[in-house]
Protein backbone atom coordinates (compact mmCIF):
# COMPACT_ATOMS: atom_id res chain seq x y z
CA UNK A 1 0.00 0.00 0.00
CA UNK A 2 1.21 3.56 -0.71
CA UNK A 3 0.87 6.18 1.68
CA UNK A 4 0.07 10.03 0.25
CA UNK A 5 1.90 12.44 2.76
CA UNK A 6 0.35 15.69 2.42
CA UNK A 7 1.15 18.98 4.47
CA UNK A 8 -1.12 19.07 7.92
CA UNK A 9 -2.25 22.82 8.60
CA UNK A 10 0.21 24.77 11.16
CA UNK A 11 -2.37 26.85 12.16
CA UNK A 12 -4.97 28.98 11.29
CA UNK A 13 -4.80 31.81 8.45
CA UNK A 14 -1.59 29.58 7.18
CA UNK A 15 -2.20 28.09 3.91
CA UNK A 16 1.57 27.35 2.35
CA UNK A 17 4.25 26.26 3.79
CA UNK A 18 8.17 25.77 2.30
CA UNK A 19 9.92 22.66 2.41
CA UNK A 20 12.83 24.00 4.11
CA UNK A 21 15.11 20.75 4.30
CA UNK A 22 14.83 17.15 3.60
CA UNK A 23 15.95 14.85 6.52
CA UNK A 24 15.96 11.79 4.24
CA UNK A 25 16.71 11.27 0.75
CA UNK A 26 14.64 9.92 -1.83
CA UNK A 27 13.98 5.87 -1.87
CA UNK A 28 15.07 5.79 2.54
CA UNK A 29 13.42 3.37 4.48
CA UNK A 30 11.50 5.82 7.49
CA UNK A 31 10.22 4.71 10.55
CA UNK A 32 6.58 5.91 11.42
CA UNK A 33 6.83 9.65 13.22
CA UNK A 34 10.34 10.15 11.83
CA UNK A 35 11.26 13.50 11.41
CA UNK A 36 11.41 13.40 7.78
CA UNK A 37 11.76 17.01 6.65
CA UNK A 38 11.99 20.73 7.99
CA UNK A 39 9.02 22.62 6.82
CA UNK A 40 8.90 26.59 7.38
CA UNK A 41 5.65 28.39 7.64
CA UNK A 42 5.42 32.63 7.90
CA UNK A 43 5.58 32.15 11.55
CA UNK A 44 7.94 29.10 12.35
CA UNK A 45 9.85 26.25 10.95
CA UNK A 46 8.41 22.73 12.15
CA UNK A 47 9.51 19.03 11.78
CA UNK A 48 7.09 16.66 9.58
CA UNK A 49 6.73 13.04 11.10
CA UNK A 50 6.42 10.25 8.71
CA UNK A 51 2.91 8.99 9.09
CA UNK A 52 3.89 5.08 8.82
CA UNK A 53 6.75 2.86 8.36
CA UNK A 54 8.05 2.25 4.48
CA UNK A 55 10.28 3.50 1.61
CA UNK A 56 9.97 6.98 0.71
CA UNK A 57 9.23 8.63 -2.38
CA UNK A 58 9.59 13.07 -1.92
CA UNK A 59 7.35 14.92 -4.22
CA UNK A 60 8.68 18.34 -3.87
CA UNK A 61 12.14 19.48 -3.76
CA UNK A 62 14.01 22.20 -1.13
CA UNK A 63 12.73 25.09 -1.35
CA UNK A 64 9.38 24.39 -3.01
CA UNK A 65 6.59 26.39 -1.49
CA UNK A 66 3.61 23.89 -1.36
CA UNK A 67 -0.30 24.54 -0.26
CA UNK A 68 -1.71 22.68 3.11
CA UNK A 69 -3.02 19.77 1.82
CA UNK A 70 -0.65 18.95 -1.03
CA UNK A 71 1.54 15.69 -1.16
CA UNK A 72 4.94 16.02 -0.43
CA UNK A 73 5.95 12.69 -0.38
CA UNK A 74 5.11 8.73 -0.67
CA UNK A 75 5.36 6.14 1.57
CA UNK A 76 5.34 2.59 0.42
CA UNK A 77 4.21 0.84 3.67
CA UNK A 78 4.20 -2.29 1.97
CA UNK A 79 8.47 -2.56 1.62
CA UNK A 80 10.15 -4.82 4.38
CA UNK A 81 12.76 -2.98 6.50
CA UNK A 82 16.20 -3.29 4.96
CA UNK A 83 18.09 -6.01 7.22
CA UNK A 84 21.02 -4.73 9.55
CA UNK A 85 23.87 -4.98 7.08
CA UNK A 86 22.20 -2.94 4.58
CA UNK A 87 22.02 0.11 6.98
CA UNK A 88 25.87 0.38 6.58
CA UNK A 89 26.74 3.71 4.58
CA UNK A 90 27.13 3.01 0.75
CA UNK A 91 30.63 4.44 0.83
CA UNK A 92 31.47 1.86 3.17
CA UNK A 93 29.41 -1.07 0.74
CA UNK A 94 31.65 0.34 -2.29
CA UNK A 95 34.79 -0.33 -0.63
CA UNK A 96 33.94 -3.66 0.71
CA UNK A 97 32.79 -4.72 -2.55
CA UNK A 98 35.60 -3.34 -4.41
CA UNK A 99 38.53 -5.46 -4.67
CA UNK A 100 41.82 -3.99 -3.73
CA UNK A 101 43.65 -2.96 -7.09
CA UNK A 102 47.60 -2.84 -6.62
CA UNK A 103 48.36 0.47 -6.76
CA UNK A 104 50.07 1.55 -10.25
CA UNK A 105 54.12 2.65 -10.18
CA UNK A 106 53.80 6.81 -9.91
CA UNK A 107 54.45 8.62 -12.92
CA UNK A 108 56.97 11.04 -12.31
CA UNK A 109 55.31 14.63 -13.09
CA UNK A 110 56.85 16.50 -16.19
CA UNK A 111 58.79 19.35 -15.11
CA UNK A 112 56.64 22.19 -15.78
CA UNK A 113 58.17 25.61 -17.79
CA UNK A 114 57.92 28.75 -15.41
CA UNK A 115 55.37 30.97 -17.31
CA UNK A 116 53.81 34.59 -16.44
CA UNK A 117 51.04 32.36 -15.42
CA UNK A 118 53.20 31.39 -12.16
CA UNK A 119 53.98 34.71 -11.41
CA UNK A 120 57.30 35.11 -12.47
CA UNK A 121 59.67 37.59 -12.08
CA UNK A 122 62.93 39.12 -12.54
CA UNK A 123 64.04 40.45 -9.08
CA UNK A 124 64.35 43.43 -10.16
CA UNK A 125 60.43 43.42 -11.44
CA UNK A 126 59.47 42.02 -8.29
CA UNK A 127 61.23 45.62 -6.05
CA UNK A 128 58.83 47.66 -9.11
CA UNK A 129 55.62 45.63 -8.88
CA UNK A 130 55.68 45.66 -5.22
CA UNK A 131 56.40 49.45 -4.89
CA UNK A 132 53.07 49.55 -6.95
CA UNK A 133 51.38 47.08 -5.38
CA UNK A 134 50.63 45.08 -8.24
CA UNK A 135 50.07 41.23 -8.09
CA UNK A 136 52.46 39.36 -10.34
CA UNK A 137 49.54 37.16 -11.76
CA UNK A 138 48.01 40.58 -13.00
CA UNK A 139 50.61 40.97 -15.37
CA UNK A 140 51.63 39.63 -18.48
CA UNK A 141 55.63 38.90 -19.01
CA UNK A 142 57.39 39.43 -22.33
CA UNK A 143 60.38 37.95 -21.40
CA UNK A 144 61.52 34.48 -22.64
CA UNK A 145 58.99 32.00 -21.12
CA UNK A 146 56.67 34.37 -20.32
CA UNK A 147 58.91 36.03 -17.54
CA UNK A 148 58.57 39.50 -16.30
CA UNK A 149 60.73 42.00 -16.79
CA UNK A 150 61.78 45.04 -14.93
CA UNK A 151 60.08 47.16 -18.30
CA UNK A 152 56.77 44.90 -17.84
CA UNK A 153 56.79 45.82 -14.36
CA UNK A 154 57.35 49.53 -14.62
CA UNK A 155 54.35 49.73 -17.98
CA UNK A 156 52.08 47.64 -15.68
CA UNK A 157 49.17 49.66 -14.36
CA UNK A 158 47.39 49.05 -10.69
CA UNK A 159 43.92 48.32 -10.42
CA UNK A 160 41.66 51.01 -9.04
CA UNK A 161 40.49 50.90 -5.34
CA UNK A 162 42.73 49.34 -2.78
CA UNK A 163 45.24 46.68 -4.01
CA UNK A 164 43.98 42.75 -2.26
CA UNK A 165 44.75 39.28 -3.01
CA UNK A 166 42.31 38.12 -0.73
CA UNK A 167 39.13 35.80 -1.48
CA UNK A 168 36.05 38.64 -3.32
CA UNK A 169 33.40 35.13 -3.10
CA UNK A 170 29.94 35.89 -2.79
CA UNK A 171 27.34 33.62 -1.93
CA UNK A 172 23.39 33.76 -2.63
CA UNK A 173 20.59 32.07 -1.13
CA UNK A 174 17.12 31.84 -1.03
CA UNK A 175 15.21 33.27 2.44
CA UNK A 176 13.56 30.75 3.96
CA UNK A 177 9.49 31.93 4.36
CA UNK A 178 9.56 32.86 7.67
CA UNK A 179 12.24 35.41 7.49
CA UNK A 180 10.56 36.55 3.93
CA UNK A 181 7.24 37.18 6.20
CA UNK A 182 9.18 38.67 8.86
CA UNK A 183 10.75 41.26 6.30
CA UNK A 184 7.74 41.62 4.97
CA UNK A 185 5.85 43.03 8.31
CA UNK A 186 8.38 45.18 9.51
CA UNK A 187 8.28 47.02 6.51
CA UNK A 188 4.23 47.31 7.08
CA UNK A 189 4.69 48.54 10.15
CA UNK A 190 7.17 51.12 9.29
CA UNK A 191 4.73 52.01 6.18
CA UNK A 192 1.28 51.45 8.26
CA UNK A 193 1.64 52.83 11.11
CA UNK A 194 2.79 56.00 12.90
CA UNK A 195 5.41 54.72 15.17
CA UNK A 196 6.87 57.09 17.37
CA UNK A 197 9.60 56.27 20.21
CA UNK A 198 10.20 57.65 23.78
CA UNK A 199 12.80 56.96 26.12
CA UNK A 200 13.37 56.96 29.83
CA UNK A 201 16.18 55.64 32.28
CA UNK A 202 16.02 52.77 35.28
CA UNK A 203 18.28 52.98 38.46
CA UNK A 204 17.94 48.98 38.51
CA UNK A 205 20.05 49.42 41.83
CA UNK A 206 16.54 48.10 44.10
CA UNK A 207 16.16 44.98 42.08
CA UNK A 208 19.98 44.18 42.34
CA UNK A 209 19.17 44.52 45.53
CA UNK A 210 16.51 42.12 45.64
CA UNK A 211 18.25 39.78 43.72
CA UNK A 212 21.45 39.61 45.76
CA UNK A 213 19.29 39.03 49.13
CA UNK A 214 17.06 36.45 47.68
CA UNK A 215 17.65 34.68 44.38
CA UNK A 216 19.58 31.66 45.71
CA UNK A 217 16.71 31.20 48.51
CA UNK A 218 14.13 32.13 45.10
CA UNK A 219 16.13 29.30 43.07
CA UNK A 220 16.46 26.96 45.62
CA UNK A 221 12.78 26.64 46.59
CA UNK A 222 11.41 27.18 42.69
CA UNK A 223 14.37 25.62 40.48
CA UNK A 224 14.53 28.89 38.46
CA UNK A 225 16.27 32.00 38.39
CA UNK A 226 15.12 35.42 39.82
CA UNK A 227 15.71 37.20 36.72
CA UNK A 228 14.94 41.16 35.21
CA UNK A 229 11.98 39.28 33.00
CA UNK A 230 9.70 38.72 36.15
CA UNK A 231 9.95 42.23 37.62
CA UNK A 232 9.91 43.86 33.67
CA UNK A 233 6.98 41.78 33.08
CA UNK A 234 4.99 42.71 35.96
CA UNK A 235 6.01 46.12 35.87
CA UNK A 236 4.46 46.12 32.09
CA UNK A 237 1.34 44.38 33.60
CA UNK A 238 0.52 47.04 35.96
CA UNK A 239 1.37 49.78 33.52
CA UNK A 240 -1.26 48.54 31.20
CA UNK A 241 -3.74 48.75 33.59
CA UNK A 242 -3.18 52.49 34.04
CA UNK A 243 -3.12 52.75 30.27
CA UNK A 244 -5.14 50.90 28.71
CA UNK A 245 -5.18 52.14 25.26
CA UNK A 246 -1.91 51.18 25.39
CA UNK A 247 -3.13 47.21 25.62
CA UNK A 248 -5.51 47.87 22.41
CA UNK A 249 -5.20 47.20 18.44
CA UNK A 250 -6.39 48.51 15.61
CA UNK A 251 -8.80 46.64 13.35
CA UNK A 252 -10.08 48.91 10.26
CA UNK A 253 -12.03 51.35 11.73
CA UNK A 254 -12.34 50.40 14.94
CA UNK A 255 -10.17 49.91 18.30
CA UNK A 256 -10.01 46.72 20.15
CA UNK A 257 -8.68 46.87 23.82
CA UNK A 258 -8.54 43.56 26.37
CA UNK A 259 -8.84 43.54 29.67
CA UNK A 260 -6.37 40.75 30.18
CA UNK A 261 -2.31 40.76 29.09
CA UNK A 262 -0.94 38.65 26.54
CA UNK A 263 3.19 39.36 27.06
CA UNK A 264 4.80 38.53 24.38
CA UNK A 265 8.79 37.73 24.98
CA UNK A 266 10.76 38.13 22.19
CA UNK A 267 13.54 34.83 22.00
CA UNK A 268 16.49 34.46 19.51
CA UNK A 269 15.97 31.02 18.42
CA UNK A 270 18.22 28.80 15.11
CA UNK A 271 15.90 29.85 12.74
CA UNK A 272 15.84 33.65 13.58
CA UNK A 273 14.10 35.86 15.98
CA UNK A 274 10.57 33.92 17.93
CA UNK A 275 8.64 35.64 19.78
CA UNK A 276 6.30 33.77 22.21
CA UNK A 277 3.61 34.59 24.18
CA UNK A 278 3.04 34.61 28.39
CA UNK A 279 -0.97 33.87 28.83
CA UNK A 280 -2.69 35.86 31.47
CA UNK A 281 0.17 37.45 32.64
CA UNK A 282 -1.84 39.80 35.02
CA UNK A 283 -2.10 36.10 37.36
CA UNK A 284 0.82 35.34 37.12
CA UNK A 285 3.13 35.31 40.36
CA UNK A 286 7.25 36.24 40.31
CA UNK A 287 7.78 32.38 39.91
CA UNK A 288 4.96 31.88 37.74
CA UNK A 289 6.82 34.37 34.97
CA UNK A 290 10.16 32.91 35.48
CA UNK A 291 8.90 29.09 34.64
CA UNK A 292 7.19 30.53 31.78
CA UNK A 293 9.78 32.49 30.45
CA UNK A 294 12.13 29.25 30.52
CA UNK A 295 9.49 27.01 29.40
CA UNK A 296 9.18 29.21 25.89
CA UNK A 297 12.92 29.93 25.74
CA UNK A 298 13.60 26.68 25.70
CA UNK A 299 11.08 25.48 23.29
CA UNK A 300 11.85 28.54 21.01
CA UNK A 301 15.83 27.39 21.02
CA UNK A 302 14.85 23.84 20.73
CA UNK A 303 12.87 24.23 17.04
CA UNK A 304 9.54 23.33 19.50
CA UNK A 305 7.44 26.17 19.74
CA UNK A 306 4.32 25.96 17.85
CA UNK A 307 2.48 28.56 16.07
CA UNK A 308 -0.12 28.75 18.68
CA UNK A 309 2.28 29.35 21.23
CA UNK A 310 3.79 32.80 19.29
CA UNK A 311 0.16 34.30 18.44
CA UNK A 312 -2.67 36.52 20.01
CA UNK A 313 -0.11 38.63 21.98
CA UNK A 314 -1.39 42.30 23.20
CA UNK A 315 2.17 43.75 24.10
CA UNK A 316 5.29 42.68 23.54
CA UNK A 317 8.66 42.85 25.35
CA UNK A 318 12.23 42.75 23.74
CA UNK A 319 15.42 42.53 25.26
CA UNK A 320 18.21 44.18 23.42
CA UNK A 321 20.47 44.06 26.40
CA UNK A 322 21.56 40.71 26.34
CA UNK A 323 23.54 41.51 23.41
CA UNK A 324 25.21 45.07 24.31
CA UNK A 325 22.65 46.79 23.35
CA UNK A 326 22.78 50.17 24.87
CA UNK A 327 19.81 52.32 23.33
CA UNK A 328 17.50 51.36 20.26
CA UNK A 329 14.19 51.95 18.55
CA UNK A 330 12.17 48.34 18.82
CA UNK A 331 9.90 48.17 15.94
CA UNK A 332 6.02 47.18 16.85
CA UNK A 333 5.22 43.70 16.38
CA UNK A 334 2.01 43.64 14.64
CA UNK A 335 -1.32 44.16 14.97
CA UNK A 336 0.11 45.14 18.44
CA UNK A 337 0.13 48.79 19.28
CA UNK A 338 3.19 48.94 21.10
CA UNK A 339 6.70 47.11 22.22
CA UNK A 340 8.79 48.10 25.02
CA UNK A 341 12.44 47.59 24.27
CA UNK A 342 15.40 46.36 27.77
CA UNK A 343 18.88 47.55 26.81
CA UNK A 344 22.26 46.83 29.02
CA UNK A 345 22.83 47.48 32.07
CA UNK A 346 26.02 50.31 32.69
CA UNK A 347 27.32 51.90 36.17
CA UNK A 348 26.26 55.93 35.48
CA UNK A 349 26.93 58.92 37.09
CA UNK A 350 23.53 60.27 38.18
CA UNK A 351 21.84 62.77 40.84
CA UNK A 352 20.75 61.41 43.95
CA UNK A 353 19.76 63.30 46.61
CA UNK A 354 21.40 66.64 46.09
CA UNK A 355 25.12 64.60 45.17
CA UNK A 356 26.74 62.27 42.51
CA UNK A 357 26.27 58.56 42.66
CA UNK A 358 27.36 55.87 40.61
CA UNK A 359 24.33 53.29 39.97
CA UNK A 360 23.46 50.44 37.66
CA UNK A 361 20.72 52.48 35.22
CA UNK A 362 19.09 50.71 31.90
CA UNK A 363 17.87 52.93 29.05
CA UNK A 364 14.43 51.62 28.08
CA UNK A 365 12.60 52.99 25.49
CA UNK A 366 8.65 52.67 24.06
CA UNK A 367 7.45 52.49 20.34
CA UNK A 368 4.19 52.92 19.70
CA UNK A 369 1.58 53.58 17.21
CA UNK A 370 0.37 57.27 17.63
CA UNK A 371 -3.08 56.75 15.70
CA UNK A 372 -4.43 55.25 19.25
CA UNK A 373 -1.81 55.98 22.05
CA UNK A 374 -1.09 59.76 22.38
CA UNK A 375 1.94 61.82 24.00
CA UNK A 376 0.78 61.87 26.68
CA UNK A 377 -0.38 58.14 27.39
CA UNK A 378 3.01 56.99 25.95
CA UNK A 379 5.04 58.55 28.41
CA UNK A 380 2.82 58.21 31.05
CA UNK A 381 2.76 54.47 30.41
CA UNK A 382 6.57 54.59 30.43
CA UNK A 383 7.17 56.50 33.69
CA UNK A 384 4.84 54.15 35.22
CA UNK A 385 7.50 51.04 34.16
CA UNK A 386 10.12 53.44 35.71
CA UNK A 387 8.26 53.84 38.82
CA UNK A 388 7.29 50.07 39.71
CA UNK A 389 11.27 49.08 38.86
CA UNK A 390 12.83 51.85 40.87
CA UNK A 391 10.14 50.88 44.05
CA UNK A 392 9.47 47.38 43.63
CA UNK A 393 9.12 45.97 46.87
CA UNK A 394 6.27 48.76 47.15
CA UNK A 395 4.69 48.49 43.82
CA UNK A 396 5.19 45.03 42.56
CA UNK A 397 5.59 43.46 45.81
CA UNK A 398 2.70 44.75 48.23
CA UNK A 399 5.12 45.68 50.75
CA UNK A 400 6.23 41.86 51.48
CA UNK A 401 8.84 40.61 49.43
CA UNK A 402 8.42 37.54 51.29
CA UNK A 403 5.20 36.67 49.98
CA UNK A 404 5.41 37.64 46.60
CA UNK A 405 8.24 35.77 46.12
CA UNK A 406 6.68 32.90 47.81
CA UNK A 407 9.58 32.07 50.17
Amino acid sequence: MVLEMKVPSPGESITEVEIAEWLVEDGDYVEKDQAIAEVDSDKATLELPAEASGIITLKAEEGDAVAVGAIVCLIDTSAEKPAGGDDAPKEEKVAKEEPKKEAAPAEKAPEKKETYATGTASPAAKKVLAEKGVDPKEVKGTGKDGRITKDDAVKATPSMGTPSTGSRGTERKKLSMLRRKVAERLVSVKNETAMLTTFNEVDMNPIFELRKQYKEEFKSKHGVGLGFMSFFTLAVVRALKMYPSVNSMIDGKEMISYDFCDISIAVSGPKGLMVPVIRNAENLSFRGVEAEVKRLAIRAREGEITVDEMTGGTFTITNGGVFGSMLSTPIINPPQSAILGMHNIVERPIARDGAIAIAPIMYVALSYDHRIIDGKESVGFLVAIKEALESPEELLMDGNVKKALEL
